[in-house]
């Protein structure tokens, strides 16, 4: 399985939303790839930004793959790449 950067989006959206309390339409994300920091994001919530690395996008993803898809994932089992745009690559 696939997931797009869209849906990458959409689960960091979701997650910080469960943490903070907010609604996933009030979390705006960007992400990025360095060659020095990797997988990276910062997260808007309420006018406070946020910074993420690749462990927190992967707990993002874990939770999203298991609420929306009913797939319980593993860190092993998510892999992010870049393509065109910042994919995850899940094997189960």
């Amino acid at each position: 399985m696939v997931l797009s950067m869209d849906e990458i989006i959409n689960a960091i959206c979701l997650h910080t939303a469960d943490r903070t309390g907010f609604r996933p339409t009030d979390v705006q994300v960007e992400l990025s790839w360095d060659e020095e920091t990797g997988y990276t994001g910062e997260v808007w919530v309420n006018g406070r930004s946020r910074y993420i690395v690749e462990s927190n996008i992967l707990e993002a993803i874990m939770q999203y793959l298991y609420k929306e898809y009913n797939i319980r994932a593993f860190r092993d089992d998510i892999t992010l790449d870049l393509e065109d745009e910042i994919i995850a690559i899940v094997s189960t």
